[in-house]
């Protein structure tokens, strides 16, 4: 039994509404997009517009500069390994593959600053240079150096080559993975879109304490209420 109609209604109509909004955010109506997609990508375009660490870590890489390495790293099967050779070779290193083992050496400087030179031309979506470098996709390029350098860190931190697993870590993390998730997304800087990132949350905000209110008012007009 409703208890109160006029709060039940409000709280209908109130629902009804928020329904009808959420219809229309899932719907390609902004641009070809809905809105969750257009939102994310403004909020990737935004924060890739603060996530460029590069100069920062070529200051670090070229710390490293005639550092002596060696290494045997396993890779995940043997195809990957003989695409991984190239990145290193690229670097002046020496790669011996054998099944997925890819055995290398040289200067871990020169090396690091290859891979720093894909790493930056995949962030600035000049991803075709790195293509023709290495004759194979661009994105399976990163994601081989990516698996690679992990492993060359695990045997440099073996090796009790700390500083310079430090580093390799550094330029995976806020090199490598940061260049492969914003490929393709161009940077935006937040003032450049404050109206709309402030209307976005101010939505959001309005939009939850809609719902809250319609849930409210319907339990009100069934006659349920929460009493201490």
């Amino acid at each position: 039994m409703i208890e109160n109609k006029k709060k039940f209604s409000v709280g209908l109509v109130l629902l009804a509404a928020f329904a009808g909004v959420l219809i229309v955010i899932f719907l390609p109506v902004f641009n070809g997009e809905n809105g969750l997609a257009l939102l994310d990508s403004l909020y990737n375009s935004i924060s890739k517009g603060s996530a460029n660490f590069i100069p920062k870590l070529e200051k670090e890489v070229k710390g490293l500069a005639g550092s002596a390495f060696e290494a045997s790293l396993v890779l995940k099967e043997e195809k990957q390994a003989e695409e991984a050779a190239p990145l290193f070779l690229k670097g002046s290193a020496e790669a011996e593959v054998s099944g997925k083992e890819l055995k290398i050496s040289g200067d871990l400087g020169a090396v690091l600053l290859n891979c720093l030179e894909d790493t930056s031309h995949m962030f600035e979506n000049k991803g075709e240079g790195v293509f023709e470098k290495y004759g194979y996709s661009e994105k399976r390029v990163l994601y081989n150096w990516w698996t690679a350098l992990q492993a060359l860190e695990k045997s440099l931190t073996k090796q009790e080559k700390f500083a310079e697993a430090k580093t390799v870590s550094n330029l995976v993390k806020k090199g490598v993975e940061c260049s492969y998730n914003y490929y393709k997304i161009d940077p935006q800087k937040i003032s450049d879109r404050i109206g709309v990132v402030t209307f976005s949350l101010v939505f959001y905000v309005v939009y939850t304490i809609w719902y809250g209110f319609a849930i409210l008012f319907l339990f009100e007009g069934w006659g349920i209420r929460l009493e201490h």
